[in-house]
């Protein structure tokens, strides 16, 4: 093990660049834990400081063949697949440089290892904002974003990360840097590997940098809860999705996640509109009235306690009190969105996708909820789970017949398979 650190420490250069196993953090070492099959742990974890040295590690990390998990911060380490007999973590948290940020064609180039909310404090200076809303966002860095497809509410209005994407340049996984995409919206040339990497776990390479198309920020918000039945809210979610209505988030929720957040009694919809200030208050109560018709309680929150409520809405989910508590994402039709939450405590569906997370306490729950998901055209994947849950479930539950492409992609991409082993779907 000591030979792979010291040969890495080679590469990069610095003191205290790469560390030991025995020496790593112990809250860094419990997330590396919580991503790699049991029994098995990294020789090291390295911090590249360059993509050039990034790329040399990668390089080395080839031509020994030694498994390679990348990662960022760590904060999302533990979804996906359990990775298989990994050598060593490579972080790309020093790689961290704003490139250039255009601000007149209302576009941002950073490096991979810039933490989402120093990026959002850059555009802030221009009242700019990235349109997402990861999870963990004062660790998450912007290439664990890319590379887990990460975003929340804010796709009603903005769409996926895939969606902001303009360009990413990555390390291969023989070490060589390659680009896709550019720096300008309009942008038509060569294949679209953006959205090849976008949810891709870091199996097909390691991202460096990333240009993003940003937006002017909104000068109102105000945010409406409707709470009440499932038959009520399931009529107000249709009329919403039909109407000439334009949120930027709009979420239903379980009774359970309604009652913790303090909203009333029943499930939700809660919905946010931003946009000049008489627009907002129009909207919301055009809303307001909706809800009124249907027999619906009916609040707007707006300032603090708006911003309140939207931090706090995912940390319920995310940040479970049980060690135990399994987190899953799943996709269904949106229509069929309301029976699923009927039948879990804690869960958030978004209006327009169908995309949404739910949390469970035992792994029967989780097979009962995917085989509801898949009977609605859906999917249900886990997130977080103790390792042992993962060790029994199929994390993924992928049922298509996109398995071989996929597989000869990965193959492509990765022929000696040394990137994040195991972690994806079908054990890619």
């Amino acid at each position: 093990m000591k030979a792979i650190a010291s040969s890495l420490a080679s590469i990069v250069g610095e003191k205290n660049a790469v560390c030991l196993w025995e020496n790593i953090e112990l809250s860094h070492k419990e997330r590396i834990q919580q991503a790699v099959a049991s029994g098995t742990t990294p020789s090291c974890i390295v911090y590249p400081t360059s993509q050039e040295q990034l790329a040399a590690v990668i390089a080395a990390a080839h031509s020994q063949h030694w498994r390679v998990l990348p990662c960022g911060h760590g904060s999302k380490l533990n979804w996906g697949g359990l990775t298989k007999n990994v050598d060593v973590v490579v972080s790309t948290e020093r790689i961290n440089k704003l490139i250039e940020h255009a601000v007149g064609d209302l576009t941002i180039t950073v490096e991979a290892g810039m933490s989402f909310s120093r990026l959002q404090a850059i555009l802030a200076e221009h009242r700019q904002f990235l349109a997402l809303d990861p999870t963990a966002p004062e660790l998450a860095t912007i290439g664990g974003i890319v590379a887990t497809g990460d975003t929340g509410s804010l796709r009603q209005r903005y769409g996926s990360v895939r969606d902001q994407l303009l360009g990413l340049t990555f390390v291969r996984a023989d070490g060589q840097i390659a680009k896709a995409g550019g720096r300008v919206v309009k942008n038509v040339a060569g294949y679209d590997l953006m959205k090849l990497f976008t949810g891709s776990y870091g199996t097909l390479g390691i991202i460096t940098q990333v240009t993003f198309r940003v937006y002017p920020q909104q000068e109102a918000s105000g945010t409406v809860v409707l709470t009440g039945t499932s038959e009520a809210i399931t009529q107000a979610a249709a009329t919403l999705r039909s109407s000439a209505l334009t949120p930027t988030q709009a979420d239903l929720l379980s009774t359970k996640l309604v009652s913790t957040l303090g909203l009333g009694k029943g499930l939700a919809l809660i919905t946010r509109f931003q946009n000049i200030s008489e627009s907002v208050k129009e909207q919301s109560h055009r809303l307001l009235q909706v809800g009124q018709k249907l027999g619906l309680n009916g609040a707007i929150y707006s300032l603090e306690d708006e911003d309140n409520l939207w931090q706090r809405l995912p940390e319920q989910i995310h940040y479970a009190s049980a060690e135990t508590v399994i987190t899953c994402k799943i996709g269904v039709l949106p229509t069929a969105a309301v029976e699923v939450l009927r039948q879990v405590e804690i869960g958030l569906i978004h209006l327009s996708s169908g995309l949404g997370l739910l949390q469970f306490e035992s792994q029967n729950q989780v097979l009962h909820i995917r085989d509801l998901c898949q009977r609605n055209s859906g999917f249900l994947s886990i997130l977080a789970a103790p390792v042992t849950v993962k060790q029994t479930v199929d994390v993924w539950g992928y049922t298509s017949n996109g398995l071989q492409v996929m597989r000869g992609i990965k193959e492509q991409f990765d022929g000696k398979n040394i990137l994040s082993p195991g972690r994806f779907v079908g054990g890619i």
